[in-house]
């Protein structure tokens, strides 16, 4: 009886604490639902992330998560939207690598101030890049691992390509990070986004790309795809075998991530119960489940941590996109 009496008092606890953060939060004021604005077209993997959080947080925040999908101009027709929004915690949005760390330095003008017009919720992802090559190019050319196509790059100067989302993109810039790393010379081949890239990889138009795990693990788990490296620190868990581009290049580390934005005047009480809520949710094992297929790894951060890091990429970025003398305006 005792311990019946036990569990009864801790569930209705448990419903309690849950009741007191679902009412405390912004979505459940006059019923309105908060809108999170993806700043890219539906179906790639930060769309799909995003909608996967929205399910699993409005268990948590008592009330709906509204996914909408803005793209255009690299991301920035989105992003100035949440720059512009009320304040109200109602309207949020992603920042990705793109938006904040790279087109600062790659339009020469912007609607909004990546550093001062948006206020940091949580960082929601990180992904690792990898360097691929279509799995017969690379037979043909007898390239096995990174340090080959190092030295068949010395050895060929201009003759290996590769390709990428376009001018600007992570894609094109993390290239040129290799490539100065490595010490050779690839020609560059900009497409008009993403997946044309990886189409024409795939079919062999160009010999590898730099692309993230999310988008590349379909293609090489059918082996159309040879992985040669990834671009994290350290070898990434979802790809034990294939080294870290790092084990031949010192000091090499490139991430893909992104994370929840608010508008910069967000009261600091409202941005603290978002937080609350997302991190909770990021945490969740069904979240951490779904994102693993996905090759997405989740990271629920502080708000100060996230604002850190998108600080630390705009100046790491800076350098690089200058010296690659890509502009798209």
């Amino acid at each position: 009886m005792m311990q019946r009496k036990h569990f009864l008092h801790t569930l209705a606890s448990a419903v309690l604490g849950a009741s007191a953060l679902a009412v405390s939060i912004p979505a459940n004021s006059q019923g309105r639902p908060v809108r999170l604005v993806v700043p890219y077209a539906p179906g790639g993997p930060i769309d799909v992330t995003a909608r996967i959080l929205a399910e699993r947080v409005k268990e948590v925040l008592g009330g709906p998560v509204i996914i909408d999908n803005k793209p255009g101009a690299g991301g920035n027709i989105g992003v100035d939207l949440v720059a512009k929004a009320a304040p109200d915690g109602h309207t949020i949005g992603i920042a990705a690598v793109a938006t904040h760390a790279i087109n600062p330095w790659l339009f020469s003008k912007l609607p909004f101030d990546a550093a001062k017009d948006f206020a940091p919720v949580t960082q929601m992802v990180r992904v690792p890049n990898v360097l691929v090559m279509n799995a017969d190019t690379a037979q043909r050319l007898r390239i096995d691992s990174l340090a080959d196509l190092i030295a068949y790059a010395k050895k060929n100067p201009g003759k290996l390509n590769y390709g990428s989302g376009g001018n600007g993109s992570a894609g094109h810039l993390a290239g040129e990070m290799f490539k100065q790393g490595a010490g050779i010379f690839a020609v560059h081949i900009p497409f008009n986004g993403g997946n044309p890239a990886q189409l024409a990889l795939l079919s062999g138009q160009v010999d590898f790309n730099i692309d993230n795990l999310a988008t590349a693990s379909a293609n090489i788990k059918s082996g159309k795809l040879k992985p040669l490296a990834v671009t994290t620190a350290k070898r990434s868990a979802m790809l034990p075998e294939v080294p870290a581009i790092g084990e031949t290049i010192k000091g090499f580390e490139i991430d893909t991530w992104w994370g929840l934005i608010a508008p910069a005047a967000t009261p600091p009480e409202v941005l603290a119960k978002l937080n609350a809520a997302f991190t909770e949710a990021l945490r969740l094992p069904e979240t951490q489940q779904r994102f693993a297929q996905l090759m997405a790894e989740p990271v629920p951060t502080t708000s100060e941590q996230f604002g850190q890091l998108m600080s630390r990429e705009r100046a790491r970025y800076e350098p690089v996109v200058k010296r690659s003398g890509a502009k798209v305006d």
